[in-house]
């Protein structure tokens, strides 16, 4: 079977294989394989035609076989190949071209152009690129008028003997279609920056010659519709060049015209858009005035759209309104005495935000507008007091009535017509209203207090009207504008907010979406009421009534979690109430398998913050009462089989408990660093610890081998590190046995990062440092081991080893002066494989270990020893990453190295340096030996300038790729 499929393959890559032979190329084999690419079903044969084609197409015999596939009886899949081969022709081997041929190749091209005028087009459209790719080799020297060559071509009285058809609409299509790929061409083709930009400026200056025929074409009757949507397709194509707006201006007048004819809209708004977001435009400030009466004079179709339910033509004039006065706003401004047209143009833009419709089913207009805002208060606040009073006499009733809209626009619809919405128009919705809520946040700048007290005047009428028990849409939207400012904004001293707080009580939260909304509000003045602690009981029932509902799942938690943390030493007289509630939550979640963990968590932390401020009498009996159904739960699951159910509850359990000891600071001490002075009764949380140690051996003993459980265990010990600091110190000698038992009967790196944290905080403690070298004893030789044997595949685990040594030699270096616990030699030749790896957090935590390590080679002679004897290899190392051994995203981890080299051992790594570059080839075989030599003079004399060496070994860098760019004025 073998043989026989070999002859099949063999026989199916006929004639492809033959194309190794410059003789076999011959049109009729090039026909067969465009056969065979098209119309061939088998995947394997398209592929081989498609590898055989390009192959042709790189060719010298591509330049005579083109021309016979552009026969008029070939297929058209085959006419496209011929003209394709052109172009690659053209455009990627034009030296191998005779230049005593180039006249006659551009009467041929022209020929051919006018050949196809009438199709197929996709044959025409690659025969003008082509042609363009041509002319961008020849311009400007040898073709010095392209343009006006090419109009003079396609003129009647220059096309006899072309052919029988003499179509002048064909051949004015044809001939915009070559303006329209001419910048095209040039925008992807290609070339050296010189080159560019002198060919930019001689295709600018041919502009004269294009924009009277597109002007001609635009305004002349018995132009067809296509003709006139090439002419603003040309338009936009030529704008690429930054052609001047004030050569332009008359053509874009004319292009408005075009806006009423309905077959022309979508290109006339892309094409006037283009023009007006061009990078140069707002130089051209006289040419902008000019056109803001034509932008203006476009209201009453505006108007007229949005009356008929016309989305398209409300949404392109939208458009060209933003874009006129987002993209010149601040050129607008300036021209005082146009201040009421530049007024006019805001108030168009503000009647397009509140374009009626319910977003985004009825209308998608709005969302433009919303950036166009911000631009314009940030242009009239940078202006200089004087000016800036004046305009905002002028804009803040325009702002005031652009909240009244954005409230409006905030609107959510019937709960009948939201549910019938899909999940993607829900999603483009919520994503609508943060783009409101950010406006609004933004608009407060300009209108201080006046807008809250505007919102609370609103929403207090609002309340006092008894529709809003039906029509709850007005109530979620001003509460929403509120919740959108204090969210970000400091209210503390607005004198609105003690009102807002009296009147949230009295709102019906029967409908979600409004009970939301309420929560989020009450979360978003959390600091407010820290600060009057005399209004939480008006607020905190409404909260916890909300966590009994499992619709305001999200937003109740979020802002129980908000108080707690903000209002916890004044929640004492309802710390009982918050307790039970949350408990009953909680105890029912237990057994819903974790959907909804991420409240859960939530949730067991704001009890975290809630207990820390509570009497530690009281928070052991309490945090007994609240973990003991789980602990129950998780001591079960513990006992029984693994499965993948048991997995994801002890997971979920253990994130509770780490979420709360994360919170849970009862001493207040979260900022203290060092031990205590005195001793202290034990932490209630560490009695807690203790008493669950057994449970979490036996997790372990359990799912030793699984990473995520463990990691699950190790993280409520490294979250209570963290958070108890010093005060964990009761459990560092019991921790720190299993830690080592575990890690070395299968290492994972949620261990070692376990003890980063416990060397971190304990290592300086003479009463703990026994357990502490044991532990670090066991960690390094299992760690040793498996790298003996390769850890490629564990990257995570390497990562994790370097940061913890990087731990000790920043917190406790002289570790490494006790040869039999930690040995140099090795783990320096540990960082050095470590550096190798493609990862960047690897190499990230391997270059901080080796940061770390050489300065201290001066206080650890052991340390001093393995830099004197390894150090040439540690330089080489590096220098063969920057040489291209690793990524050149990693460059500034490897930099980092050498600079601490350069600071420490200077005159070491002077003669590494001369030694290991003197190699040929190395690092790369693109950088000559004076540039290694300049590289290696400028590392030795830059010690201070951490930037600096940055940025010389990038340049280094990229040279010895090959990728030399302008940043090698170094070498």
């Amino acid at each position: 079977m073998d043989v026989q499929k070999q002859h099949e393959e063999t026989d199916m890559l006929q004639p492809m294989e033959r194309a190794i032979h410059a003789e076999e190329l011959t049109v009729e084999n090039v026909e067969a394989a465009l056969y065979q690419l098209y119309f061939d079903p088998d995947m394997e044969c398209k592929n081989a035609a498609q590898k055989w084609l390009t192959q042709a197409q790189g060719s010298a015999q591509a330049w005579c076989f083109c021309w016979a596939l552009l026969s008029p009886e070939k297929l058209p899949e085959v006419q496209f190949f011929g003209a394709s081969t052109l172009h690659v022709k053209i455009s990627s081997h034009w030296n191998d071209f005779p230049a005593d041929q180039h006249e006659h190749l551009r009467v041929q091209l022209l020929s051919h152009i006018l050949h196809f005028s009438s199709g197929p087009k996709m044959v025409l459209t690659r025969l003008c690129v082509a042609l363009a790719s041509m002319a961008l080799n020849l311009i400007p020297h040898v073709w010095s008028q392209p343009v006006a060559d090419m109009v003079q071509a396609f003129q009647p009285q220059s096309q006899e003997g072309s052919g029988p058809t003499q179509d002048p609409q064909l051949h004015c299509l044809a001939l915009l279609e070559l303006l329209i790929v001419l910048p095209e061409e040039f925008q992807t083709s290609r070339l050296e920056r010189t080159r560019r930009a002198r060919l930019k400026e001689a295709l600018a200056g041919e502009w004269s010659a294009v924009c009277p025929l597109l002007r001609q074409l635009l305004q002349s009757k018995d132009s067809s519709m296509k003709v006139k949507e090439k002419v603003l397709r040309c338009l936009s194509s030529w704008l690429g060049l930054d052609v001047p707006l004030g050569e332009t201006q008359e053509l874009v007048q004319d292009c408005f015209t075009t806006l009423s004819d309905s077959e022309l809209f979508d290109t006339a708004v892309e094409t006037i858009v283009n023009v007006f977001t061009q990078p140069d435009c707002q130089r051209y400030s006289n040419a902008l005035l000019s056109l803001i009466p034509l932008v203006l004079g476009l209201r009453d179709q505006l108007k007229t759209a949005v009356q008929d339910g016309d989305m398209e033509t409300s949404h392109g004039i939208c458009r060209i309104a933003v874009s006129m006065g987002e993209t010149h706003c601040r050129v607008l401004l300036e021209q005082v005495d146009h201040w009421q047209q530049y007024l006019a143009l805001v108030n168009m833009i503000l009647f397009c935000t509140g374009i009626p419709g319910q977003y985004p089913v009825s209308e998608t207009s709005s969302s433009l507008t919303l950036t166009f805002w911000y631009t314009l208060q940030d242009d009239i606040l940078s202006f200089e007091e004087e000016k800036q009073t004046i305009y905002l006499q002028v804009y803040r009733p325009v702002y005031f009535q652009l909240v009244d809209v954005l409230v409006y626009k905030s609107h959510y619809p019937s709960q009948e017509e939201y549910n019938s919405w899909s999940s993607d128009d829900k999603e483009q919705f919520r994503i609508y209203r943060v783009d409101i809520s950010d406006t609004l946040m933004y608009v407060y700048e300009m209108l201080g207090a006046e807008l809250l007290s505007n919102l609370y005047d609103r929403l207090g009428r609002q309340l006092m009207d008894p529709r809003h028990l039906t029509e709850w849409q007005d109530t979620e939207a001003l509460l929403f504008g509120f919740q959108s400012i204090a969210e970000t904004i400091d209210v503390n001293y607005s004198d609105v907010i003690p009102g807002l707080i009296a009147l949230i009580p009295r709102i019906n939260i029967s409908n979600v979406m409004l009970a939301d909304t309420v929560m989020y509000t009450i979360g978003s003045l959390a600091e407010w009421l820290s600060d009057h602690p005399v209004m939480l009981g008006g607020m905190l029932p409404m909260v916890l009534r909300g966590l009994t509902r499992a619709e305001l799942s999200v937003s109740s938690v979020s802002t129980l979690k908000r108080i707690c943390r903000e209002c916890r030493h004044d929640l004492g007289p309802y710390a009982q109430d918050i307790l039970n509630m949350s408990q009953d939550v909680l105890v029912k979640d237990i057994h819903k398998l974790c959907v909804q963990s991420s409240q859960c968590i939530w949730l067991m932390q704001s009890l975290g913050f809630l207990l820390s401020a509570l009497p530690e009498e009281e928070v052991l009996e309490k945090l007994h009462s609240l973990i003991g159904p789980h602990v129950q739960q998780l001591d079960t699951l513990a006992q029984q089989a693994p499965d993948p159910a048991s997995k994801l509850s002890i997971i979920h359990i253990l994130g509770m408990l780490t979420s709360l000891f994360s919170a849970l600071d009862i001493s207040g001490h979260s900022d203290r660093t060092s031990p205590p002075n005195s001793q202290n009764t034990c932490n209630p949380v560490v009695l807690v610890l203790q008493q669950l140690f057994p449970l979490m051996q036996n997790i372990l003993n359990r799912w030793l081998e699984d990473s995520e459980v463990v990691e699950a265990v190790c993280s409520v010990f490294n979250k209570s590190i963290r958070t108890l600091l010093h005060d964990f110190g009761p459990l560092v000698a019991q921790l720190s046995e299993t830690l080592g038992h575990i890690y070395s009967t299968f290492p994972q790196a949620s261990a070692l990062d376990l003890a980063s944290q416990m060397v971190h905080i304990f290592a300086g403690e003479e009463r703990h440092i026994s357990s502490i070298k044991s532990l670090l004893k066991v960690l390094t030789s299992s760690t040793l081991a498996i790298f003996q044997q390769g850890l490629r595949d564990h990257p995570d685990v390497v990562e994790s080893f370097m940061y913890l040594h990087a731990q000790i030699l920043k917190r406790k270096s002289d570790l490494y002066l006790e040869s039999d616990l930690l040995d140099p030699k090795a783990l320096f030749y540990c960082g050095i494989l470590s550096l190798k790896f493609p990862e960047t957090s690897t190499v990230k935590a391997a270059s901080l270990f080796f940061t770390e390590l050489i300065p201290r080679c001066k206080d650890v002679p052991s340390l001093a020893e393995v830099l004197q004897r390894d150090g040439k290899l540690l330089t080489e190392t590096v220098l063969q990453a920057v040489g291209g051994g690793s990524p050149h995203s990693l460059m500034d981890y490897f930099s980092e190295v050498l600079l601490s080299l350069s600071r420490n051992c200077l005159v070491e790594l002077s003669q590494w340096l001369k030694e290991i570059l003197q190699s040929p080839g190395f690092p790369s075989v693109h950088v000559p030996t004076e540039h290694k030599h300049n590289f290696t003079e400028q590392l030795l004399r830059e010690q201070s300038n951490k930037r600096g060496v940055k940025e010389m070994v990038k340049d280094f860098s990229l040279l010895c790729r090959g990728l030399q760019g302008s940043g090698h004025s170094h070498y």
